[in-house]
């Protein structure tokens, strides 16, 4: 109990309504959308002090491709469940031998590859050999990747943060309420945040989980009994390190002259201040650091304060 907080009426900020400009905003922490190459959870990671152990460690990205948000200089790990048949060990040794006497350096980030799968999917929900598609956007792919990644993160050597990529939220068609497709996936996503704090064991304690949105949905439901692109969204944050049991929203209503553009809820906070605050009190990065390196040019918006316990 009291490991939850929502952050409500939140946005980055990006107005427009396009998914690709709306990800690429809040996933490089830059103020418009470009041609980012680099996300603020490596920058981060990568200005924590040389040789802290959590830099050290690096990072984790879980999904079919590398998030843009932990793309960049800082060392990565990435992994994802798949859709074919796991190899057997045979097999794998026998490619790794191979890669041992033609290209050694290839051989060694097979390994290392190798050994992060065994890790993850050892013990796995269902105890199957098959595993589920990577895109991640059901729930028993949420469970089973955040089962995964809360094996890798707890291991002494391990990395201590991570980045997973969640599809399937744009709900334009029978979003559905208590139940239905959006039901499903929240429980998917309740589901993951359980994996972890089963997972990560004693290191749940120190965690903080981050779930967040490019943008939220309109204040209406659509003709096909859905809702389309919006404006402001929730934060969710959960772990043991969070000083849960709350909601924290400078709230705009819901009426409709109180919505933006007659349409979104309105935005009162910005995504950047809650990840600022988190970092500032998870990792001890300063204001000018947060402002200037990992997410440039925001010095004038302050890390909110008191999220963790």
């Amino acid at each position: 109990a009291g490991q939850a907080a929502a952050v409500h009426a939140a946005a980055t900020g990006y107005r427009d309504r396009s998914h690709f400009d709306g990800q690429d905003v809040l996933e490089s922490g830059l103020p418009g959308p470009g041609n980012a190459t680099t996300g603020w959870l490596n920058r981060a990671i990568a200005s924590l002090p040389a040789g802290e152990r959590v830099a050290k460690l690096g990072g984790l990205a879980v999904g079919p491709s590398m998030p843009l948000v932990i793309r960049g200089a800082a060392p990565v790990l990435g992994w994802a469940p798949q859709a074919l048949p796991t190899p057997s060990d045979a097999l794998a040794e026998r490619v790794l031998d191979l890669y041992n006497h033609r290209d050694p350096v290839l051989a060694a980030v097979l390994q290392k590859g190798l050994d992060a799968d065994r890790m993850a999917m050892s013990d796995q929900l269902d105890g199957s050999t098959m595993k589920p598609y990577g895109g991640l956007a059901n729930a028993a792919c949420m469970r089973q990747s955040a089962q995964g990644a809360a094996k890798l993160m707890a291991a002494d050597d391990g990395p201590r943060i991570a980045a997973l990529a969640f599809d399937g939220w744009d709900t334009h068609v029978n979003e559905g309420g208590a139940t239905g497709r959006l039901a499903k996936l929240l429980g998917g996503l309740d589901g993951a945040f359980e994996e972890f704090e089963k997972g990560l064991g004693e290191r749940w304690k120190d965690t903080a989980i981050v779930a967040i949105t490019e943008f939220g949905r309109t204040a209406r439901v659509n003709g096909t009994v859905g809702t389309d692109h919006g404006t402001g969204t929730v934060v969710l944050l959960a772990g043991g390190a969070i000083k849960g049991g709350r909601v924290i929203a400078d709230w705009p209503g819901l009426k409709p002259a109180q919505l933006y553009q007659g349409r979104d809820l309105a935005p009162t906070s910005d995504v950047r201040a809650v990840l600022k605050g988190l970092l500032a009190e998870q990792f001890g990065l300063s204001a000018a650091v947060l402002g200037d390196k990992v997410f440039p040019d925001s010095g004038e918006v302050k890390p909110m304060r008191d999220l963790v316990a």
